[in-house]
């Protein structure tokens, strides 16, 4: 599994982008939820992105079996330029949320590595990291984002659904996994 739950409450606290963050993509984006998010674009290898992704991965490891678990697949260089990117949210200045968005080819982008810490969850974080991601993929020329989330992680499907997401058939690694579920979204 490869998404902790990025909206835990109910997710539905988000505000729109100006359009000027919107055309820009890699400005920072300011957005008022009770606590001060900037969203941007940082390296996978950082102190505070590898201190979420621990974080992420004791949360998935406390639901899923190793051999269930995907997230540590994800590699720097899959993060490389023109290959991907690695978002993390800042509140008030602290790392609190990252995701990642990997090519799989040459229009096709997977969403890995998505992750909200528990006392941020229910803010719009989530859905604003995953905005932020489809905003970054259209800069890379992806028109269609896949990802594989866990049936433990009911908070994450509803993010994905709510975000426009539709659920399919998992494929590659994911395939045949019980504890996976699968969705993409044509952007």
């Amino acid at each position: 599994m490869d998404h902790a739950a990025p909206g835990q409450r109910s997710g539905h606290d988000q505000q729109d982008r100006g359009a000027d963050e919107r055309d820009h993509p890699d400005a920072c984006a300011k957005i008022q939820l009770g606590v001060d998010v900037t969203l941007a674009v940082e390296p996978f290898e950082s102190d505070d992105a590898q201190r979420l992704v621990r974080a992420l991965d004791e949360h998935l490891s406390s639901l899923y079996l190793p051999e269930q678990r995907f997230g540590p697949n994800l590699k720097p260089a899959q993060l490389a330029p023109g290959l991907g990117t690695f978002v993390v949210a800042r509140g008030d200045g602290n790392a609190i949320g990252c995701g990642a968005l990997r090519r799989l080819d040459a229009t096709t982008g997977e969403v890995k590595r998505m992750y909200v810490a528990p006392d941020v969850r229910g803010r719009g974080v989530g859905r604003q990291i995953l905005d932020r991601i489809e905003s970054e993929a259209a800069t890379l020329g992806i028109n269609r984002l896949v990802l594989e989330t866990g049936i433990h992680q009911a908070e994450a499907i509803a993010l994905y659904t709510r975000a426009g997401f539709s659920q399919i058939t998992c494929w590659g690694e994911y395939s045949g996994v019980s504890t996976s579920v699968c969705f993409e979204k044509r952007l």
